[in-house]
């Protein structure tokens, strides 16, 4: 076993793999499998938690699987969360140590039941508890969270204090919160709002869309108008959230130089949008089309690469299966 500390982290199957979730995410993982033990996991438990098409749940699975593996996680830190039956069953356990007080305070519970009125599902209102096994039960000691997952890690850490008491040692280490630096990615549409597939096609980047769609998004980047704009020039002294939002795409792109000098252009106050967009174009077409390489090399043989996914998730349940063990011996219960 590495000694190196245990980092858990997980994505839905849900929705596109846009630029959003690639720099807020995806890249991170990619840097800290370098450094840490890393488990990284497709959470289609978690996408169950609201209203969703069985066989839409089947191929979007396979399909980020594919996607994560072309932007360059390794497989044998990847797994299926539904292929590890003792996440449920430790959930089970959990939620016997949850406190429902504190599940009835976590607002992500309130506004995703708040978009869909007609059916809330008890599930909804427990995913945390399923979220806290998922990082238990591989006793991990860092995950990498943003500010709107903390109260969901706070729930985490609480549970396996009382756990721990209750079984008069150690058995969880207390996960803590890993804060990396990761872009925060708005749509180019509405750059007061975090880049989302679900408020539509033109409030997110696609990382498989074509070239051509890529530049035209950016072209049509809000700046500080409000409206497109593309030629305009730039001379005012408070950066709008569209040009940070560029910008920050641009950072992130790891197009360092450019960004300097069209930085030093915004401060002399000769920016020019076309500029610092074409620079912004040219960063994500090279990275997409790095990743699309990737794809078109692993669906040459798509059994294969779902196999070496299977067997991945079979070596990672080896460890859940201890805990489950280790967590059901202390709780008096038959194994």
């Amino acid at each position: 076993m590495s000694q190196r500390q245990t980092i858990l982290s997980g994505i839905q199957p849900t929705g596109k793999l846009h630029f959003g979730r690639y720099f807020g995410a995806i890249e991170n993982w990619k840097r800290l499998q370098e450094s840490y033990d890393c488990v990284y996991m497709v959470a289609n438990y978690h996408a169950m938690s609201m209203p969703f098409e069985a066989k839409k749940l089947a191929e979007n699975t396979w399909e980020i699987c594919f996607n994560l593996l072309a932007c360059g996680i390794k497989p044998e830190n990847l797994f299926i969360q539904s292929l590890i039956p003792e996440h449920a069953e430790l959930t089970w356990i959990l939620n016997c140590f949850s406190s429902y007080g504190q599940l009835t305070r976590m607002t992500q519970f309130k506004d995703k039941g708040a978009q869909n009125e007609d059916f809330i599902s008890s599930a909804l209102f427990t995913y945390p508890v399923l979220q806290a096994a998922d990082i238990l039960i591989y006793k991990a000691d860092r995950v990498p969270v943003g500010k709107d997952q903390e109260q969901h890690l706070e729930l985490t850490r609480d549970i396996a204090q009382r756990f721990n008491h209750f079984a008069k040692r150690e058995v969880f280490p207390i996960p803590e919160a890993l804060y990396t630096k990761v872009a925060k990615v708005m749509s180019t549409a509405d750059p007061t709002r975090k880049m989302s597939a679900s408020l539509g096609d033109k409030h997110n980047i696609d990382v498989f869309a074509n070239e051509a769609r890529i530049r035209k998004q950016i072209r049509s980047a809000v700046t500080d108008t409000g409206t497109e704009d593309v030629n305009g020039g730039l001379s005012v002294d408070t950066m709008s959230p569209g040009v940070a939002n560029l910008f920050s795409l641009l950072d992130a792109s790891g197009r360092a130089e450019a960004h300097a000098s069209l930085l030093h252009d915004y401060e002399s106050g000769t920016l020019r949008y076309a500029d610092l967009k074409e620079a912004v174009a040219e960063g994500l077409v090279a990275i997409s089309q790095d990743i699309q390489q990737n794809l078109q090399e692993l669906k040459r043989d798509r059994r294969a690469v779902k196999d070496q996914i299977k067997q991945s998730s079979w070596e990672i349940r080896k460890r859940a299966q201890e805990t489950v063990k280790e967590v059901k011996g202390l709780c008096g219960l038959a194994r």
